[in-house]
């Protein structure tokens, strides 16, 4: 699979990184937060038909 995604007049390469921090960085996304946020994150991103590379929740 190419990185690349293509059409018949145009090749493109979009990314976007998304960070989201509390404010202080206090660790609000642990145990069962986390793991909601992280599947609603991946839920909605499959509804937008965008391809998901790498998730990271850090406890």
């Amino acid at each position: 699979m190419s990185r690349f995604s293509k059409l018949t007049h145009v090749l493109w390469l979009c990314q976007y990184h998304i960070f989201w921090g509390p404010k202080y960085r206090y660790r609000v996304l642990t145990g069962k937060v986390g793991f909601e946020a992280s599947k609603a994150i991946r839920v909605y991103a499959e509804r937008l038909g965008c391809e998901g590379i790498e998730a990271n929740v850090q406890h």
